[in-house]
């Protein structure tokens, strides 16, 4: 991913830098730590640059919490900083590529999810598509449907958005974001399918996987009655916790298949049956109408700001509850008013991880809210509880 390595200079220099800057918004140094964040904002994105500071070179490089999906937008941000600070370029990756426009009116932020038209009256779901190869093939044979394509890797999302221009179909809207978090804006009744090919086994952090009783439950939920759940995998241990965990539900229908062949295959599916790996498909049907699905939850901090001494109040462990947790991880100060706080929170198996920008007009999520669950609402209100030192109901 994007980054430039440069030689050693004052990174205080920033300052001076930020009151006539278009780019760059704020300077945060680690509390206890020799690191540094840079707060930038380009083409209306906002996002934060790491600053790692060595021997004889200094790193620039993404931060992975708050970095856009488009890349050369992170290249371009690289690039006007150094041009900004004049600083000497010992190595870069950021030469800049041709980036397709017209597919980008086919990525959605997780924010959009919550008002939003849905173009076609069929709606099915993908959870990590990879290459995208079924994804597309999907598209393409069934143009009165929307699929949704999920999936974390950003090289292989922006992959699948190039392709969507080259193929010419318009019923592909892809989603930078894990699948765990995301069904949870959809309304109830809503999918024909919800895909899961080959999620990685995780076997050693089976708290990591897609599968799992909550992502059950939701899956039922926006499925329509006689929708269906679809696992595809090779791992055997998975294929039995998959089993155990929808047969764990007091009432189920579920359908098995061994090695069915697929229309279409990936390619690490063509080296498996090469291999000669079972391979296993789960189907779980929707056998009931959900009750609607309203989100009214409010995720601002109106009552926190920053005050002095803020930074030894907060716990320096994890705060762990019945069914979510809340860390505060690091802390950056910005000037003598300003702290950003790296925090991860929500549930066990769908955390999620935000900063909070806290000054003295008041405190906002750095770059965007979280998923308006139950659980990450209730972590929200500890956070509230935590920066303000005012008990929330």
């Amino acid at each position: 991913m994007p980054h430039i390595k440069v030689k050693p200079f004052d990174t205080a220099i920033v300052e001076t830098k930020i009151p006539q800057s278009r780019l760059l918004k704020f300077r945060a140094t680690a509390v206890n730590r020799g690191d540094e964040l840079w707060g930038v904002e380009l083409e209306g994105k906002e996002f934060l640059l790491q600053v790692k500071q060595y021997e004889d070179e200094v790193l620039i490089k993404y931060d992975k919490v708050t970095r856009p999906l488009k890349v050369n937008l992170l290249k371009e941000a690289l690039s006007q900083v150094a041009d900004e600070l004049k600083l000497g370029i010992i190595a870069s990756n950021i030469a800049q590529h041709k980036e397709t426009r017209f597919a980008s009116v086919y990525e959605k932020q997780i924010e959009d999810f919550y008002d939003i038209a849905f173009p076609k009256e069929k709606v099915s779901v993908e959870v990590g598509f990879g290459s995208g190869r079924h994804l597309l093939y999907q598209a393409k044979k069934n143009p009165d449907t929307l699929f949704i394509g999920l999936e974390i890797h950003t090289p292989s999302a922006q992959q699948v958005l190039k392709q969507i221009e080259l193929q010419g179909l318009d019923n592909i809207w892809v989603v930078n974001y894990d699948a765990r978090l995301f069904l949870e804006m959809l309304p109830s009744n809503l999918l024909e399918q919800v895909f899961v090919h080959f999620p990685v086994p995780w076997d050693k952090k089976p708290h990591r996987r897609v599968i799992s009783p909550s992502f059950l439950s939701e899956s039922m939920r926006v499925l329509r009655k006689g929708g269906r759940l679809e696992l595809r995998t090779d791992s055997d241990n998975y294929f039995w916790y998959a089993l155990e965990t929808f047969f764990a539900v007091p009432k189920t229908q579920v359908e098995i298949r061994k090695n069915e062949a697929l229309e279409v295959t990936s390619k690490y599916e063509a080296r498996w049956l090469k291999m000669e790996k079972d391979i296993y498909d789960v189907y779980v049907t929707c056998q009931e109408v959900s009750d609607p699905h309203e989100i009214t939850m409010d995720f601002n901090f109106n009552i926190v700001k920053y005050r002095k001494g803020l930074e030894m109040s907060l716990p320096q462990k994890a705060l762990v509850f019945e069914d979510y947790f809340v860390h505060i991880e690091r802390l950056y100060r910005s000037g003598g008013n300003r702290l950003l706080v790296k925090c991860s929170f929500g549930s066990f198996d769908r955390p999620e991880h935000k900063y909070l920008l806290l000054d003295e007009n008041g405190c906002r999520y750095f770059v965007s809210p979280p998923v308006k669950t139950s659980v990450n609402h209730k972590a929200h209100q500890k956070l509230t509880e935590l920066l303000s030192n005012v008990e929330c109901n």
